[in-house]
């Protein structure tokens, strides 16, 4: 469970690396950076998701769930609140941004290292 958990802080660092790139305004000062928010992001999906989750359920129902894509950008905000001057957002909008492609980016590399272990397991 442990490997698991680092396998997604570690992807989920180089999915924020990948977005720091792609959008000038969204800054990160290094993997470091990028490992430290990934782990704060993790803390924050499991303890502060939740709630928002469950406090904005009729909104979030009415949107057909896209609404989640602003509660990923909530936390990707309190991330950069918490990281200070290494970690920079410039803006609501670029944070929906990339809390979108930081959702595709971690579906298709958590895709890529599920089918390679699968794959691995048959031979």
């Amino acid at each position: 469970m442990l490997t698991r958990w680092l396998l997604s802080i570690f992807l989920n660092a180089v999915a924020l690396i990948v977005v720091a790139q792609l959008f000038d305004s969204f800054q990160l000062e290094g993997f470091g950076t990028a490992i430290l928010a990934s782990i704060i992001l993790s803390i924050l999906n499991v303890i502060v998701k939740p709630v928002l989750i469950l406090l904005t359920l009729p909104i979030t129902v009415l949107s057909l769930g896209l609404f989640l894509f602003v509660i990923n950008a909530v936390t990707l905000m309190i991330t950069q609140g918490l990281l200070g001057s290494n970690f920079v957002i410039d803006g609501f909008g670029v944070a929906i941004i990339a809390a979108i492609v930081l959702s595709l980016l971690n579906l298709l590399l958590n895709r890529l290292i599920r089918d390679t272990v699968d794959m691995n397991k048959t031979r």
